[in-house]
This record gives C-alpha cells, structure tokens and sequence, in this order.
C-alpha cells in the first residue's frame, strides 16, 4: 500500500518557484528522493496558477513517512517554507491494490 502525498505550496512574488527551485539547487530534494521506501518526489507548476507548485511526495507506506519527519530534511523544508512564507494545501492519497480498473484502462494510452 503506497501513500502519496500532494503537497501545493502557495506564496507571491514567485516565492513558491524559488522554494523549489532552492530544494533542487541545494540537494535536498535528491537526498530525500534517496531515502529509503521514497518512491517519488518532484514538483510540478500548474499551468494556470503561477504562485503555486505541486509536490507530489509518494512513499512505500506510513513508516517510510515517519522516518523521513524524523531526518534533518525536515529542518531544511521548514527553514525554506518560512523563509519564502509558503502556504500549504495537502492531499493524501492511499494506492488500490488492484491499480487501475480494467475498465478505465482503455482511457489510457501508453
């Protein structure tokens, strides 16, 4: 059972831009895409909202998560949220055992 976490990050002036650019630039964002049971970390800007990035944040399961909250990532993340002054809107998701349905998998082109 997967979690993924979308985590949108709002701020002005393009502050939300700069965090994630800075989480790229200073390796933090690769050193918790090594963590063991990460399965995924990258942001995303939505087309339409340009203060605004999208984290989607996936790990193997709630354990992998609560060692991650534990790392000194932790610190670096809110160091860089307060210093932007990011807002956050968070959505968490569990993944399907069965994954897509076979009737949705003709919506899909691969």
């Amino acid at each position: 059972m997967n979690i993924t976490v979308n985590i949108y990050y709002t701020g002005e002036n393009g502050n939300a831009r700069k965090f994630a650019e800075e989480m790229e630039q200073s390796g933090t964002a690769a050193a918790i895409r090594a963590e063991k049971g990460n399965l995924r970390y990258e942001y995303f800007y939505p087309f339409n909202d340009k203060e605004t990035v999208l984290l989607i944040d996936s790990w193997e399961n709630q354990a992998a998560i609560d060692l991650h909250h534990q790392t000194p990532m932790m610190d670096k993340i809110t160091e860089l949220r307060n210093k932007y002054d990011l807002h956050m809107r968070v959505e968490r998701y569990i993944s399907s055992e069965q994954g897509v349905p076979n009737k949705d998998k003709a919506f899909i082109r691969s």
